[in-house]
């Protein structure tokens, strides 16, 4: 089932044709921007040069601080009475990064987010809740416009207010919610509280973002909620959600490249990897009026999945993201990923749903303090099976991290349940 065939469908020679004509428009307008003039005039590159697709790599990559540098205004390539909308990015330091939309831009948003959720099985049928928060965050008007475009009935119930949204689910026939994965962990143990089997709610799939997770907690949530879920990808500074969804196959996400072209970088290098690789996801926005952005570092890391996809579609696919290059903790001179951590916590039955990772530093060594819930279905109050569990877990941790945690194990409820983004690291390092 697609949204858009044509498109969707589109031979690989007839889609880098279409990337090129876009690509030349989008430089074209950038250079009218007041930022990118400058930018492009320091680094001593003409953009009309860019002949080919392969002549971009030619152009200095846009980072975050670009963005900051520009604001509020630096990088808007069309009059302020066409702008309709705009977002910003939750910063934890300096200014926001500010996107701008035209009613082009707005629609055409919307139009793949519509493929995305097509592209999974939603119809025209579906009853979608929407839990991500509204606002200068793009989550949640991102895939309420795209939903509404589908023809879904749209709740939008935002995040939070727990007992409300168990009610809508059983009052309208919820079948789709998009939510970020650490608060549907939580909801699903709200809902069995109110003493009600997830099994038998209406709930056929979820879509998850806005934080990284790992592809067990996927499996714990399907599992929890006997539903399928979703990776989709997004970023605020390339529209919002819908740059990229996976299809009913789950072997990637397919990154829509009408819209975006991809490169995948060696992050320290800055030079491009061959498919397969797996390295830092650069994108440049070919199809957006008020605010091109021209091959900008994500610091997402994934790979391209060679091959093509069962579902005929032929953008190009990439892997779930791993993590982001900043996200990286630095423990001992050994580099680990929250996400691997996760994944041996919610592989574990006996752990709960919630967990923190504390870095601390004493007597100048780095420390690892990993505290997590306990299952309390799995837990019978044995202190030799607690001091099993967590000899088995640092086991784990030790062969996957080589890292040696000190880990408690909390009774559960102890730790702040996740409305939004969950925060799962605190670096107490830096205090």
């Amino acid at each position: 089932m697609y949204w858009n065939s044509e498109l969707e469908t589109i031979d690989r020679k007839s889609l880098q044709e279409l990337q090129l004509a876009r690509l030349n428009r989008a430089l074209e307008a950038a250079s009218r921007t007041s930022y990118y003039k400058k930018f492009f005039e320091d680094a001593g590159v003409d953009v009309s040069k860019v002949k080919t697709l392969e002549h971009l790599q030619d152009l200095p990559f846009t980072v975050k601080n670009d963005l900051r540098l520009s604001y509020p205004d630096g990088m808007v390539a069309v009059p302020k009475r066409d702008i309709v909308r705009m977002h910003a990015s939750s910063g934890t330091t300096g200014k926001s990064t500010v996107i701008y939309y035209t009613r082009h831009d707005l629609d055409e948003w919307a139009g793949i987010v519509a493929r995305g959720i097509v592209a999974t099985g939603t119809t025209a049928d579906d009853v979608f809740q929407n839990m991500m928060g509204y606002g200068l965050f793009t989550g949640g008007l991102g895939l309420h416009y795209g939903a509404e475009k589908v023809g879904c009935f749209v709740i939008p119930a935002s995040s939070g207010n727990t007992l409300k949204q168990i009610q809508f689910f059983q009052d309208f026939g919820t079948t789709v919610i998009h939510i970020t994965p650490s608060y549907s962990l939580h909801l699903v143990e709200v809902i069995r509280e109110q003493g009600i089997d997830p099994h038998s709610l209406t709930l056929k799939k979820a879509y998850l973002g806005a934080e990284p997770y790992s592809e067990a907690t996927r499996d714990r949530i399907q599992d929890l909620y006997g539903i399928q879920a979703y990776n989709s990808y997004g970023l605020s500074e390339m529209n919002g959600p819908g740059v990229a969804f996976e299809c009913i196959h789950k072997n990637g996400m397919h990154l829509w490249e009408d819209f975006y072209i991809a490169e995948i970088i060696d992050p320290v290098t800055g030079k491009q990897l061959p498919d397969g690789e797996e390295g830092e996801l650069v994108l440049t926005h070919i199809n957006r009026e008020a605010m091109p952005v021209i091959r900008y570092r994500t610091r997402d890391l994934t790979r391209f999945i060679p091959g093509p996809c069962p579902c005929g579609r032929t953008h190009r696919r990439i892997e779930r993201i791993k993590g982001r290059t900043d996200d990286m903790m630095i423990l001992g001179g050994v580099n680990v990923f929250p996400s691997q951590i996760e994944t041996v916590l919610m592989n574990t039955p006996e752990v709960g749903n919630n967990y923190q990772l504390i870095l601390e530093r004493v007597s100048n060594l780095d420390k690892l303090h990993i505290r997590v819930e306990l299952n309390s279905s799995m837990f019978h109050g044995d202190l030799k099976e607690l001091d099993a569990l967590r000899k088995k877990i640092g086991e784990q941790l030790r062969a996957l991290i080589t890292i040696n945690p000190r880990i408690e194990l909390l009774e559960p409820g102890s730790l702040p349940p996740s409305m939004g983004k969950a925060q799962r690291v605190i670096d107490n390092r830096k205090i």
